[in-house]
């Protein structure tokens, strides 16, 4: 399947997601040996910079994948068994018969039942994500605060059940990925930063890609404006932002030429086996966040248009910031994509989230990035 970069229509993709209210967004597109590289909008609202192709980002639940691999090579040389019950490995994190009946593999395609621990890290949000209910000052209250992530752990897992292990549909959860974190540095021995750094991100060669044990960004990067539906009017900078709420399961700071890389050499098989990518890619139905079922693998989602090629990746969010990141299954065509707005979309009187002209001109966007 041969769709040449149209650097045109890409160019006006991304000006018309900045026209329908994005402050600034970036991208980079390839296929093949054919690279394009865009933004659109400003990194600051107050000064005007302008966003550029290579500003570093925070990109949320990507950095699963990057944990996932980490996991599937200690797989590979048998420090970690994929179907060995967590229990065995974290017992007093995991106790019981829960322990005994939720295996690594359900942790890292969130078929495990765990809650998400968010709505107990975050009390003053009430049911987080239940949106209707939901406030904004626990993001102020919290910007620096440091959680210890074995409570977090303990919120999630003393939660109620939100599934049976390894009953299907999942429920996506960061309880799970906390978890993942916990084992991979019992079975390294170091610090998960260090180790997926040393295997995952220098592996892949990357060069602007780091986790984060600060709440600064650093290098040339945009501010992050979180709108909260329409609570903060206007939206608010947090690209200052103290991650160890998620950790390593969506603290990573990437730029898009980096998250195109790393996905490259995960289907080119220099980060894991092929045995490993393929566990990585036999997905389940899984709740997303948003409340939509997907398909989720080990790390991986798939998309697919009607038709058309499938494509493997990622995406995530955090305070201010959204990315997305998807290969095509053949590894030729590519799109790496980062927004510096997040959850503009205003509730309705039962806290649904309206449609927003942004949703369209993003949805554009991905269809000529992906598909030509």
């Amino acid at each position: 399947m041969k769709n040449p970069l149209d650097g045109a229509a890409l160019d006006a993709a991304v000006e018309n997601v900045h026209r329908a209210g994005m402050p600034g967004l970036f991208a980079e597109v390839r296929d093949g040996d054919e690279v394009w590289r865009g933004a659109a909008g400003v990194a600051d609202v107050v000064t005007g910079h302008p966003v550029t192709a290579d500003m570093r980002h925070r990109v949320g639940s990507i950095t699963k994948t990057f944990t996932a691999a980490a996991i599937l090579q200690q797989v590979e040389c048998g420090a970690i068994g994929l179907d060995t019950p967590i229990g065995q490995y974290l017992p007093k994190l995991v106790p019981g018969e829960r322990g005994e009946a939720i295996t690594v593999r359900m942790l890292i395609n969130h078929t495990s039942g765990l809650a998400e621990y968010l709505p107990y890290a975050y009390p003053s949000l009430k049911a987080f994500p239940d949106l209707a209910d939901a406030g904004p000052q626990s993001l102020e209250d919290h910007r620096f605060t440091r959680f210890d992530p074995v409570d977090l752990i303990e919120r999630g897992v003393t939660a109620p059940a939100v599934g049976t292990p390894g009953g299907t549909p999942g429920v996506y959860s960061n309880t799970n990925y906390l978890l993942l974190v916990q084992l991979l540095e019992q079975v390294t021995g170091t610090t998960a930063e260090r180790y997926i750094t040393r295997a995952v991100i220098e592996r892949a060669g990357l060069r602007d890609t780091e986790l984060p044990t600060g709440p600064y960004v650093d290098g040339p990067h945009s501010k992050l404006y979180e709108a909260w539906f329409g609570m903060i009017d206007p939206p608010r900078d947090y690209s200052v932002y103290d991650m160890s709420w998620v950790g390593p399961s969506a603290s990573l700071i990437s730029t898009v030429t980096d998250l195109n890389q790393f996905f490259r050499a995960l289907l080119a098989g220099k980060i894991v086996s092929a045995t490993s990518l393929a566990q990585m890619q036999h997905t389940v139905p899984v709740v997303s966040q948003e409340g939509k079922t997907i398909d989720y693998g080990l790390g991986l989602h798939p998309m697919q248009g009607p038709g058309q090629a499938i494509f493997w990746g990622h995406g995530g969010t955090v305070w201010g910031g959204g990315a997305l990141a998807m290969i095509r299954a053949d590894g030729r065509r590519q799109m790496s994509v980062a927004v510096n707005l997040q959850r503009w979309n205003r509730l309705d009187s039962a806290g649904r989230p309206q449609p927003h002209p942004i949703d369209d001109a993003l949805a554009a966007l991905f269809r000529v990035a992906m598909y030509g």
